[in-house]
């Protein structure tokens, strides 16, 4: 059975240009940040071949997100808190990515989204496996590689198993993308709540008993969710919003 890789372009790319970047210090007040984007893309390409023959793939689709957000027409301030730089290499090794692998954007998705899609629908032929640094990724049911854990292998995520992760996700939030989760619900405390009876049922009583309504709670959900193949209309290029 052929096996083909979805990679987190986004992330990818941004470690291996982080990771090439150089203060220099001229003498007296002046610096400069040195950044070469040759080495970036050797490491970036060297690491591709590299899981191809690790997890023994096939071929390899790097996904990107798009300009535009589905979750911010959902919640506004949904990572309205990152100011931080992209590193000066991206753009080019992001160009070189482009050029060089089978790369796919899908409209007002992020490449998480675009991952869990092609992980959960019929367009990518095969076994499929995520490989990301994310977390978030295990509230889609998909087999699931962490690079920066290789003594975990290639974790089965099941459909019960990502619909809780989800339902803890829109617990706790994620203070990094912008959104709260329910007050003052941590992993432990969701873990609690979701442990004999791991229901919408669950999370919308967290919520009212925190002094929030369900449609709080739902605007979380739907932020929290990582789209699957059920969730995007690729005719109207439209999310279909997450409900109970």
């Amino acid at each position: 059975m052929k096996t083909t890789l979805l990679i987190d372009g986004d992330v990818f790319v941004y470690r291996h240009t982080s990771a090439v970047e150089t203060p220099i210090h001229w003498g007296d007040d002046l610096w400069t940040l040195h950044s070469d984007a040759g080495e970036a893309t050797q490491r970036l390409d060297i690491q591709l071949k590299s899981l191809v023959q690790e997890l023994e793939a096939d071929s390899v689709i790097v996904t990107f997100s798009s300009s535009l957000n589905f979750r911010n027409s959902v919640l506004p301030s949904y990572k309205g808190n990152r100011t931080r730089r992209k590193p000066v290499a991206y753009s080019a090794v992001r160009k070189h990515c482009l050029e060089t692998h089978t790369c796919m954007t899908l409209p007002f998705l992020e490449a998480d989204d675009t991952m869990g899609i092609l992980a959960t629908g019929r367009r990518v032929k095969g076994r499929r496996i995520v490989v990301t640094i994310d977390k978030d990724l295990k509230s889609v049911p998909c087999n699931f590689y962490n690079p920066l854990k290789p003594e975990e292998g290639v974790l089965v995520i099941s459909k019960a198993e990502a619909d809780i992760n989800h339902l803890t996700q829109t617990l706790t939030g994620d203070a990094t993308d912008g959104y709260r989760g329910c007050p003052g619900v941590g992993a432990k405390k969701a873990a609690k709540i979701l442990a004999a009876d791991p229901t919408w049922e669950r999370v919308k009583e967290a919520y009212e008993d925190s002094g929030l309504n369900e449609a709080e709670a739902l605007t979380q959900a739907r932020v929290a969710r990582i789209c699957r193949a059920s969730d995007y209309n690729f005719k109207q290029k439209q999310v279909r919003l997450w409900t109970p």
